[in-house]
């Protein structure tokens, strides 16, 4: 059977530009189908938007697509125009935002939606297509109809029940997956789910609360594979187990696998394990993305976040002493007042961090912050779910939040510093970076508009 993957265009006009992980999860659904002998192609729609072109030299039997809640639209458009070729293919949707919110999905164009895991349930529907086609019997689906039916739910399998995710699928496309300066860049999976319980996270909750890991073992056969110098562990928190991630660093270093790494770590752990970062460090880790969300310990509170400004005060200086650069990450809150941007602007100034990112408070759906606030919410467009727009009201003048907004990011990390991480680009890269930069405060200032 001849299958499509798409992986759908991103909301963001910009975005594309400053990074672009590897489609790991449509590489994963790859290596499951091949297994059974299925003939499967990648179609990546960020590099290559000509996606019926695609299809219509192919003539896939069935399509799948994944997609995030700011990309749902574009993923029902995509589905009725596939939908539309002659032979008509089986339209398979999947992905974070069909698996929390699968009834967007109940469209004529739409066969299947996968309710959570996808490597064992697309092999099982290519299955029952070559036969009677009887998916009621498949855990983990919302099928599409006048009255969406849901069968039960599929409890994730461990991690090392996988196949290892298929790269000859993204061979041709594989120079332009990169995250800023780290280019070209391969995604690994080490985990999936986190410990903590954060509200504005679904993350910890699709997989039924639990921690999955996956034998250092595993990881290391799967690095060795691996042909790009740059490694990103796409884990939701890559350290939570810090004995599998120490037996990690020592396997990496007795391989003589020699890489650079990027990675997600909490406050607190950074804070109780150094010496596990140095560990790490000395193996390769060359930044570490820190969730921070505030400068106020009564908002860490609110949001559950588990960690102090203190904590946050001492990681920076440890991972400062270590030499890993700290990748910080901010939450700004639409019911922010101009005073609440100044002091965030200060806080990251005072923590003299040479890289900040900023991100709009957004209730997605499957949170606890979605089911707290779901009655406050703007009226209900899947595109603004970005981050980058807010979905609830603003206590400024939404032109001027959004003023503030792009403000923050300019002003947040002054210059002398920001310099020195602009370094990391190169000097041939830099008048492109500064370009893509004045693109992206622009769309900021002007994100009120997408709201008309």
């Amino acid at each position: 059977m001849r299958i499509l993957l798409i992986h759908p265009p991103s909301s963001i006009g910009f975005i594309d530009r400053v990074y672009m992980h590897e489609p790991l999860a449509l590489e994963y659904l790859g290596a499951g189908l091949k297994l059974d002998g299925h003939e499967v192609m990648l179609h990546d729609a960020r590099i290559d938007p000509d996606v019926l072109a695609a299809a219509r030299g192919y003539r896939p039997q069935v399509v799948a697509l994944t997609g995030y809640t700011s990309q749902a639209n574009i993923v029902k458009a995509l589905a009725g125009q596939l939908k539309a070729l002659d032979p008509a293919p089986t339209v398979v949707v999947g992905g974070h935002h069909a698996t929390v919110r699968p009834a967007d999905f109940n469209v004529p164009a739409i066969d299947l939606v996968v309710v959570g895991e996808g490597v064992t349930a697309l092999r099982q529907i290519a299955r029952e297509l070559a036969g009677e086609g009887g998916f009621e019997t498949i855990d983990g689906l919302a099928i599409p109809g006048e009255e969406m039916r849901f069968t039960p739910a599929r409890p994730h399998p461990g991690l090392d029940e996988l196949p290892l995710p298929d790269r000859t699928l993204s061979a041709r496309y594989r120079d332009h997956y990169f995250s800023e300066w780290l280019r070209p860049l391969a995604s690994v999976r080490t985990s999936l789910g986190c410990t903590a319980r954060c509200n504005f996270c679904a993350l910890w909750s699709l997989t039924g609360a639990k921690y999955l890991r996956r034998q250092p073992e595993k990881v290391v056969e799967e690095l060795r594979s691996i042909e790009e110098e740059n490694v990103f562990f796409c884990d939701d928190e890559s350290m939570c187990d810090v004995g599998r991630m120490d037996r990690l660093a020592e396997l990496i270093a007795a391989s003589g696998i020699r890489k650079k790494y990027f990675l997600y770590a909490r406050v607190d752990t950074i804070v109780r394990h150094p010496q596990l970062f140095a560990k790490w460090r000395d193996v390769g880790l060359q930044q570490v993305f820190v969730g921070m969300e505030s400068f106020s310990d009564a908002n860490l509170e609110r949001m559950n976040k588990g960690v102090t400004v203190a904590q946050q005060e001492e990681a920076v200086r440890i991972l400062r002493k270590i030499g890993i650069l700290l990748y910080a990450s901010f939450v700004v809150d639409p019911d922010f007042s101009r005073e609440d941007f100044r002091c965030l602007t200060a806080y990251v100034r005072r923590l003299k961090l040479h890289h900040a990112s900023f991100s709009v408070l957004t209730p997605l759906p499957g949170t606890a912050l979605y089911e707290e606030r779901q009655g406050e919410l703007l009226p209900y467009r899947p595109e603004l779910f970005d981050f980058i727009h807010t979905v609830l009201p603003t206590r400024l003048p939404l032109a001027e939040f959004y003023a503030e907004f792009a403000r923050l990011w300019q002003r947040a990390v002054p210059p002398h510093r920001a310099l020195k991480t602009f370094s990391r680009y190169g000097l041939r890269r830099l008048p492109g970076v500064f370009r893509l930069l004045g693109e992206a405060m622009a769309a900021m200032r002007k994100g009120h508009l997408d709201h008309d």
